[in-house]
């Protein structure tokens, strides 16, 4: 299989009130290339995370998978014990959570909890070589070698995000899967972030999935790009393609949301909130705020369908609509 990730109809299920349930995913499929960056991008609550956690196998109870397959390099990770699949954590795909400032041990030097990782994830044990592995992490994400005698509290958010970084990348993974790296983070360093974390994934040749809101961030950083909305992915294509030629309404507002120089002054948000998902509305769940819904919005949920030149998406009007204005 020459895919680095395959995800087929992944469902993540949480228990609801009267023995329901709710689809925090719901029949996610992506596929990650080689050496790919592949971004995935939605407001608060379209499921973006859920999915990167059903991925990895790192959900909560009561959530869990319902249904679907995980492939990494042709391994279902959903197949695998929990031990083996802890181990495959960090050294075959890693994690760079969202919030740096929650994810370190407060009362833990970061030598140590990168000495730690290694040692959980099937890391070399030789003393020397795991020391060589933490120097060179550190110094990977130009952070200097006294850093590891630090605790988080002496580190501020940039360097705190580039620990995380550094983690993520110890054992040189062959997927990363980075939720919202820069979100605390001040523009200067966001960008200093986001380049670091490019430089490494370069090196290395893993392949990236990209979480985030940041449709200005996703055009300047990924190759492909899935738009998420109430917890199903509604359009996908190359960032060309979408930043082109916006197929589904939704993409196309959150297109125009971004700020720029042609438009200083005028700001573009997105009417109304996204739903619940404990409580969506019939047929198509961007229906209530799409200006261009009819009939069959509001009765029948949009399939997601092949379109051209490898894009997908899911909207019952988008030939009519995808070239007028909104």
């Amino acid at each position: 299989m020459s895919e680095d990730l395959v995800v087929e109809n992944l469902t993540v299920e949480y228990p609801a009130a009267g023995g329901r349930s709710v689809r925090g995913a719901d029949d996610v499929n992506l596929v990650v290339r080689p050496g790919e960056r592949l971004g995935v991008v939605g407001e608060s609550g379209s499921g973006k995370s859920t999915t990167a956690l059903g991925i990895l196998g790192l959900l909560r109870p009561p959530g869990r998978v319902s249904a679907g397959r995980v492939l990494l390099k042709g391994t279902d990770l959903r197949a695998l014990g929990a031990e083996a699949l802890r181990a495959a954590r960090l050294r075959l795909i890693s994690y760079i959570p969202q919030g740096a400032m929650n994810s370190l041990n407060p009362v833990t030097t970061v030598g140590k909890q990168l000495r730690e990782a290694a040692a959980d994830h099937d890391g070399p044990r030789d003393r020397r070589t795991v020391q060589r592995l933490v120097e060179e992490a550190l110094a990977g994400v130009d952070l200097p070698p006294q850093t590891a005698r630090l605790f988080p509290h002496e580190l501020s958010g940039g360097m705190k995000q580039r620990v995380c970084i550094a983690i993520g990348m110890l054992l040189r993974p062959q997927l990363i899967i980075a939720d919202e790296p820069t979100s605390a983070l001040d523009v200067v360093t966001q960008r200093q972030v986001m380049g670091t974390l490019g430089r490494l994934q370069r090196e290395t040749g893993s392949s990236l999935i990209l979480i985030g809101h940041d449709m200005g961030l996703m055009a300047q950083f990924v190759d492909r790009l899935a738009v998420m909305y109430a917890g199903r992915v509604i359009e996908f294509g190359s960032v060309a393609q979408i930043f082109r030629d916006p197929r589904h309404p939704y993409t196309r507002l959150l297109i125009d949301s971004v700020p720029s120089f042609a438009h200083r002054g005028h700001f573009v948000g997105i009417p109304g909130t996204a739903p619940s998902l404990a409580d969506l509305p019939p047929g198509c769940s961007f229906a209530p705020r799409c200006r261009h819904a009819m009939d069959v919005c509001r009765a029948q949920r949009p399939a997601l369908l092949p379109r051209d030149e490898g894009r997908v998406v899911a909207c019952h009007l988008e030939s009519e609509i995808h070239a007028a204005p909104y």
